[in-house]
């Protein structure tokens, strides 16, 4: 996320070249809720019940879960957030039932 005029630039600049279009995000939308993304559920499966007694340990977890994921699982993960926005827009920000 850009938090400065400059990093702002370089994102648009970015978004320019490879012909992004930076869509409208209806407020309260709950069709595309971040905490709803993909990996959510399956990460707070695998951290349950887990303690980590340094933010090192935590971090060393979560790399080592991330590195050992397939492709697919974020394809599928990417996919279905695209169907969800692609729902929104069409019902112009109304509820989507999933």
């Amino acid at each position: 996320m850009a938090t400065s005029i400059k990093e702002w630039s370089k994102l648009e600049q970015w978004l320019q070249r490879y012909s992004w279009e930076i869509l409208p995000h209806p407020a309260h939308s709950p069709d595309l809720a971040p905490s709803d993304f993909h990996w959510f559920g399956p990460l707070k499966r695998r951290l349950g019940g887990m303690a980590f007694e340094t933010e090192d340990d935590l971090i060393s977890e979560l790399r080592n879960w991330f590195d050992n994921l397939d492709v697919d699982f974020f394809r599928v993960g990417i996919n279905s957030q695209l169907s969800r926005w692609l729902k929104c827009i069409d019902l112009h920000g109304d509820y989507v039932e999933k």
